[in-house]
């Protein structure tokens, strides 16, 4: 009985202090009315409700928008947008973690994000509150002073479906404004979300058609009330194009296609004319996709109001194929320049013309005031997939410099017009070792810009692919050793089918755009490194490949502190000030294009948000060993099945688990180290089988049974060739 009265009195509380802010709203609107305080309304708000409430939440979600943003420029207290701020420089002004207390981080709290795919997500944070994305488009929202859930939103998307991406199931984060989130749901759809319930508020789907396999992966990016996004599928045959949605309402405000489509139909713009001059019809691109899509960077510069896109590779990348008469084949590989009202073509600047490489121009960007010749220039700052460190006027799209970051060897450089210098043997109809390879030398992991040192900071990389030219595509129709063709890809190119000479290498490189030339550099043992972060702190984080979350000297490259995350790290982290204190996060979880059939890090665990602090004494979660298993053995195959086997095993299943015994695996397994039983099974498990509901797709109508049995040959026989001599043999060759 004694409990009661703590109870109704607890009541009571609720009901003053609910009072109280219903007292504060109705004054805040009519002050708001007079004077047009709103913002500082809902900062009062914030300021007396419990932090982490509901009403909180609101508050301060509520007040995020264009001015807001450009503000928390000033202090970076909040990371409340993808890049930090609009220019998407990911420097944060915060120096409470100092290159001389940094060896003092320690762990905070984690948080389960219940996910086996890749996390590429980089959290936003207001006030605390955190909005970050798992696999398969999963939201996620936190209390940072606890490190608890606050909601969990799962768009459903159908997980057999999986395959009708690239590069795996994998989101980059959301977008916030004025008490939304916004998230690109995998399978098309764009979604607007209650900041403070994670309720759905309206939804969009944004693919032009079903026929192509369309993606949302990137993080949408909102400006003046518009939601902007792209999406993916150059690989299976889909046209580009961008889309802004009212933030308010979900209706489309505008849309802007980054090729043109089929010539016999009226262009949508001028700028559709203007580029289909550049495209052969011979090779009919609009049946194959033409590809372009713009499936990551989105940048907006206020003061212009110019939206910048980065366009992505052709479809298919051959353009021997896509375009047979040559030609630059706009707006492939390319910047370019919309105005953000109304989406109208305002410039490009194309990096990689008659793109033939899978050379996107994808990759984040990054808007700087610079001053170059003595002259302040407002430039972009971009390292596409292509090996070459661009600086870009970004007021009319003119060519200022560009500079090789790693070795390439499709073009010696660039000329004054700012057209590549080209190697012929790269667009020759002989095998080349592609340098870069198709997973670029830069690839969607994200850099930063820190004003102070003057320096970018660049996960640059290296993944060595050997491209055999094909004479002739039939889009979607299978054919020996065609890359992917069971699930829809269109490359037209054979890959390794000779193996590349060039060796594999992941660096940090700090890049001085201005000189165009490298500062520093830190080397990992394996490519596909994480995103990179810098601060006034004079600091660079940076997570790797092989499960560590590192700090370094800005300035200098010294490596200052690192700690175990527990597997390979892709995405990029942030810092955020709460209560006056500084925290770095960073969202963990192996994956992406080269993730999901390699691995490096010993150790493997869930999808996870680390957060760190100065002083910070949690312990770590434990670390488990990754089970590789052991090689395949046992499973009886006709040896004259295999070299057929491995031309269907290229069709069907190396984007996904690689070459067998060879490669570790990365999130998805490599069949080489199964067990005997899956594979003598395997026509039970690519036929309707039990792992669709993890992105298994089903081959049924896709795949014959003998075709299967070839398979099973093929990884069999493999694991046999590579098995140590001194290795007794099994005898699983059937007599």
């Amino acid at each position: 009985m004694k409990r009661f009265p703590r109870v109704d009195s607890a009541r009571r509380f609720s009901i003053e202090i609910t009072g109280l802010h219903r007292t504060m709203r109705l004054a805040c609107a009519a002050l708001a009315i007079v004077s047009g305080l709103a913002v500082g309304c809902s900062g009062a708000i914030a300021q007396n409700a419990a932090k982490g409430s509901p009403e909180h939440i609101k508050a301060v979600t509520s007040a995020v928008d264009g001015a807001s943003i450009k503000a928390n420029t000033a202090t970076s207290k909040d990371w409340p947008s993808y890049g930090l701020d609009y220019a998407e420089t990911r420097f944060s002004k915060l120096n409470q973690i100092t290159a001389d207390n940094v060896k003092n981080l320690g762990l905070m709290w984690t948080y389960n994000l219940e996910s086996i795919r890749g996390v590429e997500a980089t959290p936003l944070v207001v006030d605390g509150i955190m909005y970050v994305t798992a696999s398969w488009s999963v939201v996620h929202a936190v209390d940072t002073r606890t490190g608890k859930r606050i909601w969990s939103f799962d768009p459903g998307v159908d997980r057999e479906k999986g395959y009708r991406g690239c590069c795996d199931v994998v989101n980059r984060g959301v977008a916030l404004w004025k008490g939304k989130v916004f998230v690109g749901a995998y399978d098309g759809r764009l979604i607007a979300l209650d900041a403070v319930t994670g309720q759905k508020v309206w939804e969009k789907d944004t693919l032009i058609d079903k026929e192509h396999s369309y993606t949302i992966t990137g993080a949408p990016r909102v400006f003046n009330g518009k939601v902007v996004i792209g999406n993916g599928g150059a690989e299976f045959g889909a046209r580009g194009y961008v889309t802004a949605y009212d933030a308010d309402t979900g209706s489309q405000a505008w849309r802007w296609f980054t090729v043109p489509g089929d010539p016999s139909k009226p262009f949508e713009d001028e700028s559709m004319a203007a580029a289909a001059k550049t495209w052969d019809p011979q090779g009919k691109w609009w049946i194959n996709g033409g590809g372009g899509t713009a499936w990551d960077t989105i940048t907006f510069d206020p003061d212009l109001n110019m939206v910048y896109i980065g366009t992505g590779n052709g479809s298919p990348w051959n353009r021997n194929v896509r375009s047979p008469a040559g030609g630059d084949n706009l707006y492939l590989a390319s910047l370019v320049a919309l105005n953000a009202d109304t989406g109208k073509y305002l410039w490009h600047y194309q990096e990689t013309p008659g793109e033939h490489w899978d050379y996107t121009s994808t990759q984040p960007m990054i808007l700087a005031d610079l001053t170059i010749d003595g002259a302040p220039r407002k430039v972009i700052l971009h390292a596409p997939k292509n090996g070459f460190f661009f600086v870009v006027d970004r007021t009319n799209g003119k060519f200022m410099s560009a500079k090789n970051f790693v070795d390439v060897n499709w073009a010696t450089g660039y000329d004054a017009n700012g057209r590549p210098i080209e190697i012929p043997a790269a667009r020759g109809a002989e095998p080349y070792d592609s340098i870069p390879g198709a997973y670029g030398a830069h690839n969607w992991h994200p850099m930063s810009y820190n004003p102070q040192t003057g320096l970018v900071y660049l996960p640059a990389q290296g993944v060595p692919l050997n491209l055999t030219p094909e004479k002739t595509l039939s889009q979607n129709a299978r054919g020996p050793f065609k890359y992917g063709a069971s699930t829809g890809w269109n490359v037209g190119f054979t890959l390794n089918a000779v193996d590349p000479k060039s060796l594999p290498f992941g660096r940090l490189i700090a890049w001085d755009p201005v000189k165009q030339k490298e500062a520093w550099r830190a080397e990992y043992v394996a490519p596909w490194n994480g995103g990179t972060l810098t601060t006034a702190g004079n600091l660079v984080f940076q997570g790797s490949a092989e499960g560590r979350f590192i700090a370094y000297n800005a300035t200098s490259g010294e490596k200052l502190w690192e700690t175990p995350v527990g597997t390979g790290v892709v995405a990029a982290p942030a810092t955020y000030s709460v209560d006056g204190v500084q925290y770095v996060s960073i969202a963990v979880g192996w994956g992406g294009a080269f993730g999901i059939i390699e691995r490096v890090a010993e150790q493997d665990g869930p999808g996870t948000v680390y957060t760190f602090a100065v002083g910070g004494k949690a312990p770590l979660p434990p670390l488990a060993k990754y089970q590789l298993g052991n090689l395949l053995a046992g499973v009886k195959y006709d040896p004259n099945d295999v070299p057929d086997g491995t031309s269907i095993y290229v069709e069907a299943c190396a984007t996904c688990h690689g070459v067998p015994g060879v490669e570790k695996g990365g999130n998805v397994r490599n069949l080489g180290y199964s067990s005997p039983e899956t594979i003598t099974n395997l026509k039970e498990i690519v036929f309707n089988g039990p792992y669709r509901d993890r992105g298994m797709p089903d081959f049924t109508g896709k795949l014959t049974e003998a075709e299967v049995v070839k398979i099973q040959a093929f990884i069999q026989g493999t694991a046999d060739a590579i098995r140590p001599k001194d290795v007794p043999s099994t005898g699983q060759a059937k007599e």
